[in-house]
């Protein structure tokens, strides 16, 4: 039987994998400052200078991941291979070895950062993956508690970069059809809320959340809503009969996403991906940025760490 976490009295000790990403530099200080112990799970302990204790492991090496785990009562999974042609696969065996090593390791609980989508749509390869995912880390017996998130807006991410780099780089660009796809893109600072907030709900152990801001929209309405902000044109143009193939070797030409990713993340592209379940609000409740908010957090944060 499981012990909820927040009924223990001793500190609550976690470990990050995927501590030097996106969303895990984010998450470990926010963990730390919410007075839990962090072991930032990272290949290259030495080189890591964020929020919490590095410690080595690697979910594509399974024999590296018992010791991360010791002393552990519950454990973050942000990690994914979209660079890699063979993601789908690398990705659900390194979530049965990591759900594996969480069941020897006694954790009471895993939380996973997966990606939104309809399951009753024709859900595309990275979306079905992310699916995979969710099952595989639990497939050991520890709950897994789902955070189901679209495009994440935050300097350093790659959804939100291919959005910037294409506002910033092409005043004019044709686009494909899923420009018009519907998205509810989140600050990834609420996503943060989210991932720390559900750590401390008993209720949450289990089960699976939808997550985004108040802004519903077309692809091609973000491009437009950053290109306002940044006092700059555009004219986008769509044609229906650019490929995806095509698509993702024109994103990897004028952005710095390379074609297996921008290719994974373009087939995604054409499932609507909008919030359709809003019970998390129960357990984490507070308003989200809107789309412009988010947008100027991205774009201050990049102002600060690029020079000019």
């Amino acid at each position: 039987m499981h012990t909820p976490l927040a009924d223990q009295t001793t500190m609550v000790k976690e470990v990050v994998a995927g501590a030097s990403g996106f969303v895990g530099r984010r998450l470990c200080p926010a963990l730390a400052g919410a007075g839990h112990h962090v072991a930032a799970m990272t290949r290259n302990p030495a080189g890591y200078a964020g929020a919490g204790t590095p410690v080595h492991g690697d979910v594509h090496a399974p024999v590296t991941l018992n010791a991360p785990m010791a002393g552990c009562q519950a454990a973050y999974y942000l990690v994914h291979s979209l660079s890699d042609p063979g993601f789908r696969r690398k990705d659900a065996a390194a979530a049965a070895a990591f759900g594996e090593a969480a069941a020897q390791a006694g954790l009471q609980r895993i939380i996973y950062l997966g990606g939104l989508g309809d399951d009753t749509d024709a859900l595309s390869a990275h979306l079905r993956s992310r699916r995979e995912v969710e099952k595989l880390l639990g497939s050991a017996g520890v709950p897994v508690t789902v955070i189901r998130a679209a495009i994440i807006v935050g300097h350093g991410g790659i959804s939100w970069e291919i959005t910037r780099q294409l506002v910033e780089h092409l005043p004019a660009m044709i686009t494909p059809r899923w420009v018009r796809t519907r998205t509810q893109p989140i600050a990834v600072g609420d996503v943060i809320r989210y991932l720390v907030g559900v750590l401390e709900e008993p209720a949450a152990e289990g089960r699976t959340f939808e997550v985004g801001g108040p802004d519903v929209l077309a692809y091609v309405d973000m491009l437009r809503r950053v290109a306002v902000i940044e006092g700059r044109r555009l004219w986008v143009i769509p044609v229906p009969l650019l490929s995806p193939r095509l698509s993702s070797r024109w994103l990897s030409l004028v952005t710095n996403v390379d074609v297996p990713t921008g290719r994974s993340l373009i087939d995604s592209m054409s499932n609507e991906v909008v919030v359709r379940d809003k019970s998390i609000r129960e357990l984490v409740d507070f308003e989200p940025m809107s789309y412009d908010e988010a947008v100027l957090a991205a774009l201050g944060e990049r102002a600060q760490e690029v020079p000019r």
